[in-house]
């Protein structure tokens, strides 16, 4: 995050001749009204206290909103009495003038959700306002994951590293009132191969996760490990894949046999990071619905990663409604059976059972290309700072179902795709339809009128 620049004066911009300055004032008489310097200590006495809660008030923002504090960082909030469906903003024609005019106002109701299946929120270390998201919206969530953990290996001997990013007391603010759960996220990080082949390294991975689960008080973690293993092609060997498929199975039974230490007599949790369908097919890195239905038994939940379907060599949408059908109908298929004929498993019946543990995931980020490649990823307030310096006309795309606006600058044309409260509604549609949930990458890019849809 940037840091905001203070310019700093000179003490020549500022020096007054002290003898032209007694000379002009009315107080430096040596004969001075007694009238008048009655009002001027009545002046002193009234409008001193006035004006040093004004510059208060002007230093902490607390006009018109009010300023409240995470357990890091301390965010500016005005609350609105109304929701953004109320208002009528869940739109597609709307205006830039409206997005700024709205997006930092969220429902004065945090506590009302919309969407009543799982949520989970991703809240990354790098990106602090996700942290005071999380508390402010908890009851919007089911889970919370911070992105905290990496399995790496040191030598011969496997390590959990991260535990300097956990927070005990913001942890404490979000769980107030017992929701929502919190499962830190686990990356494996590093040549999988003798983690998998070798019982004696599965077991260490698993005993130093619910370890750690333990004494930090989590309530189970995500684990993102399939990419990993597609990048060092062990997806592509199939006794390597299924050795891949057990560690998720037997990770997820140590997992479910282990309980939290609230004394609520809940078991750990585990939620499987998964990818989204791409354009190659039969590609042996993807994960199948055969997949989900092999390990389903030991997770809870499978984060899919429906975003990022453009980049900067190939700019466009960033999840286009029609590919986020597509990924969920590739798991969840009536016609899935036909594609698994060499399976014994009923894949239509496998696919009501598990549509609720499926996790759409939807992006609070969105992207500035420059055309026709480049660009990078941005965050909500980057966002709105190209509304306020471009002033741009929004345009709908009927067919991805997202917003995007064009800006040209240093003789470069640029195209913004960000979310927007109508492309969000109808993912959010999309994904009851289906009887899914969510995961959202992450709480701390977006808006804050984002959270009334929730």
């Amino acid at each position: 995050m940037p840091r905001r620049r203070v310019r700093s004066f000179k003490a020549s911009e500022n020096v007054v001749d002290s003898d032209s300055k007694a000379r002009k004032s009315p107080f430096n008489k040596r004969k001075s009204s007694p009238l008048l310097a009655s009002k001027f200590k009545w002046i002193l006495i009234y409008a001193c206290p006035l004006l040093l809660l004004l510059l208060l008030a002007h230093t902490f923002h607390l006009l018109p909103g009010r300023w409240i504090h995470g357990s890091k960082h301390a965010v500016t909030v005005v609350d609105s009495e109304l929701s953004v469906y109320e208002k009528g903003l869940v739109k597609s024609d709307n205006t830039y003038q409206q997005v700024l005019a709205e997006a930092e106002k969220s429902w004065i109701n945090t506590t009302h959700r919309h969407f009543n299946s799982m949520v989970l929120a991703y809240v990354t270390p790098w990106n602090s306002k996700g942290y005071d998201m999380a508390i402010k919206f908890r009851a919007k969530f089911t889970h919370v994951s911070p992105v905290w953990y990496q399995l790496k290996r040191i030598g011969t001997e496997l390590q959990l590293f991260g535990k300097h990013d956990a927070d005990q007391q913001w942890m404490a603010q979000v769980r107030k009132h017992g929701l929502p759960l919190i499962l830190p996220r686990v990356a494996l990080e590093g040549s999988p191969i003798e983690l998998l082949t070798k019982k004696r390294e599965r077991k260490q991975a698993y005993e130093l996760i619910v370890s750690e689960c333990k004494n930090m008080g989590f309530d189970g973690v995500v684990l993102e490990a399939w990419s990993q293993w597609a990048a060092y092609g062990i997806l592509k060997d199939p006794n390597l894949r299924q050795m891949a498929l057990q560690f998720v199975q037997e990770l997820g039974s140590m997992l479910h046999t282990a309980k939290t230490v609230d004394g609520l007599d809940r078991n750990l949790q585990l939620v499987f990071v998964i990818p989204p369908l791409n354009s190659i097919e039969n590609n042996p890195d993807m994960f199948t619905s055969t997949d989900m239905a092999r390990v389903s038994n030991n997770v809870d939940g499978f984060s899919l990663m429906t975003y990022d379907f453009s980049s900067t060599y190939r700019p466009g949408p960033n999840a286009p409604i029609g590919w986020v059908h597509a990924c969920l109908q590739y798991l969840l298929p009536v016609s899935a059976a036909k594609r698994q004929r060499d399976t014994k498993i009923d894949m239509k019946t496998v696919s009501y059972q598990l549509a609720g543990k499926i996790l759409m995931g939807i992006n609070f980020y969105g992207n500035d290309f420059v055309l026709p490649r480049g660009g990078a990823p941005i965050l909500g307030h980057e966002y709105l700072s190209l509304l306020r310096t471009h002033k741009p006309k929004l345009f709908w795309d009927e067919q991805s179902m997202e917003h995007y606006f064009d800006y040209e600058e240093r003789l470069n044309r640029h195209r913004v795709f960000y979310p927007s409260l109508k492309s969000i509604s109808l993912r959010l549609e999309e994904a009851q339809t289906w009887g899914v949930g969510l995961s959202i990458w992450e709480i701390g890019q977006g808006l804050e009128y984002f959270f009334d849809l929730l």
